[in-house]
């Protein structure tokens, strides 16, 4: 950001003329998170008036009108720098950055899920929900969190003309997912939702169509996973959409949903990842990826259990020549 701003008359004002409130007020409150925090690496001065947590509140708020709920809002007090830190970790997307795996267990006790869904950058469902950690049914359970009860539906402004192909890449091009992850105790948070849906399909079950907001990460030596927000919908020919579900689970190259203490450490690796701006080709490139090393990892798995049977043929027709030949021989 230039250090001068130009008066009426065309001439240069130094920036640090102006009055600490009127930067603030008509300045700084009008910038975007990733504007105003380059704005603090200008100066001195600007560092310590873009450090203001009410700018950093009212830009978390507007991006994401969950964190306005108590419950976010008291975790994201007790961050370093409060909102500004939760911002850092939030805006960005997690990287697929390798990482080591550590000899020490999460000591996560409570994730709050802050969800936002958008239509065409409004606002169309916000909600909060706190996931209970420690005990021995979550750890031992495949990791999943629900959000909207089976006899609730919300309702996005689309219509739903019964073309799958058409109501796919409109829900595509039109919905999106914020679902941000936050550990109050390690002071952490992560937003494991891509910036745009990596896949759109039909439901196994039920048929209807399913969006998939996913980003890769490293698990640990080089153990891919997909963290997945997932929002299935379907409708009536003219009516509008009915976003039936919203999930979020983690899967890894075998397709399986991973148990909450696995998954534990998969999200305390992400809060520690390193952060990436959210490119949706980058993403979508990332998720491709991660399905062609998943058709890899299932065509070994065959080829060893075909293998396998093999082997196993073998075994039995070698004992069963062994035994007819010793019958045979007495």
């Amino acid at each position: 950001m230039p250090s001068t701003t130009t008066d009426h008359g065309g001439a240069a004002t130094e920036i640090a003329a102006l009055h600490p409130d009127i930067i603030q007020s008509h300045i700084l409150n009008r910038l975007d998170g990733p504007t105003l925090a380059s704005t603090s690496c200008a100066s001195a001065q600007l560092l310590s008036l873009s450090s203001d947590d009410l700018l950093w509140r009212h830009i978390c708020n507007s991006t994401w009108p969950s964190t306005a709920h108590p419950t976010v809002r008291a975790a994201i007090s007790s961050f370093p720098s409060a909102h500004r830190s939760f911002y850092s970790d939030s805006f960005p997307s997690v990287s697929s950055t390798r990482r080591r795996r550590t000899s020490h267990a999460p000591q996560t006790q409570l994730l709050i899920s802050a969800i936002d869904v958008y239509c065409d950058d409004k606002l169309i469902y916000s909600k909060v929900k706190e996931t209970d950690t420690l005990s021995g049914w979550f750890q031992s359970s495949p990791f999943r969190i629900d959000l909207v009860d089976p006899k609730e539906a919300v309702n996005a402004p689309l219509k739903f003309d019964g073309d799958d192909g058409a109501c796919m890449e409109l829900a595509r091009a039109r919905l999106r997912v914020s679902w941000i992850l936050i550990d109050a105790r390690k002071k952490r948070a992560v937003n494991i939702a891509s910036a745009a849906a990596v896949e759109a399909r039909r439901h196994w079950l039920t048929e209807d169509i399913q969006l998939r907001y996913a980003t890769v990460v490293d698990a640990g030596d080089g153990e891919l996973v997909q963290c997945a927000a997932l929002l299935t919908f379907g409708g009536k020919d003219g009516g509008t959409f009915q976003i039936r579900e919203i999930s979020m689970q983690i899967e890894d190259m075998e397709g399986k949903i991973l148990t909450g203490a696995h998954s534990l450490g998969v999200i305390d690796a992400a809060m520690d990842g390193r952060r990436l701006r959210s490119e949706v080709k980058a993403q979508s490139e990332a998720f491709e990826m991660f399905l062609r090393m998943k058709i890899q990892s299932r065509e070994r798995k065959q080829r060893r259990e075909r293998s396998l049977d093999m082997v196993c043929i073998a075994a039995g027709v070698a004992i069963f020549v062994g035994i007819w030949a010793f019958v045979l021989s007495r």
